[in-house]
């Protein structure tokens, strides 16, 4: 299969209603994010991802198939919690999220960013140095997780974080897969 004809004849989308392991495949909703540098959050040249509706577990059993599907895909070091409530970025790694209940609003990209509701079923890769917060929600689960394993750090915008964290950001390759299909990262992160 000539896979750029294929994601240029049916978009993203097209490459998960292939995948049998994407339990929602034809109802799932791709929306990618672009932001720019606000002079405290750098953000990134990738696309932050929203996987809508990706997988049809909740609760326990989709926090453990999340786990299980992202280090199948070489994405681990994982937890479960929620999204902290203030603007935050990783400079060391970029980060997927995956939502196996309740649901929230988050600001994605810094104060000058886009609010966007998540709910269980959806899954958000972040590249490094995006900023995300949450602002509030309902019994919000999450299983975040990072390419390789790598460890991740906290930055807030404040002063003194930067050219580090920059430096960081710079240096990181892009991801060998995606963490929900196992597949080449998107072409918004490799002809970034």
């Amino acid at each position: 299969m000539n896979r750029k004809k294929f994601l240029s004849t049916f978009g993203l989308a097209g490459l998960f209603l292939a995948l049998p392991k994407v339990a929602n495949a034809k109802q799932m909703e791709i929306k990618q994010f672009h932001f720019k540098d606000d002079g405290k959050i750098p953000n990134s040249k990738y696309s932050l991802l929203v996987y809508k509706n990706a997988f049809s577990e909740r609760n326990t059993a989709g926090a453990k198939w999340l786990e299980d599907t992202f280090a199948a895909n070489n994405w681990t070091n994982s937890w479960r919690n929620g999204i902290y409530d203030f603007h935050h970025y990783h400079s060391t790694s970029h980060e997927v999220l995956g939502v196996y209940s309740g649901a929230a609003l988050v600001h994605l990209g810094g104060e000058q960013g886009e609010k966007v509701n998540i709910e269980a079923g959806d899954i958000i890769i972040i590249p490094a140095g995006v900023g995300h917060k949450n602002l509030g929600g309902s019994n919000l689960g999450i299983v975040g997780a990072y390419p390789d394993g790598r460890s991740w750090d906290i930055n807030k915008g404040l002063d003194g974080e930067r050219p580090a964290a920059d430096k960081n950001i710079a240096a990181l390759p892009i991801p060998e897969a995606d963490p929900l299909s196992g597949k080449e990262m998107p072409e918004s992160w490799t002809n970034a």
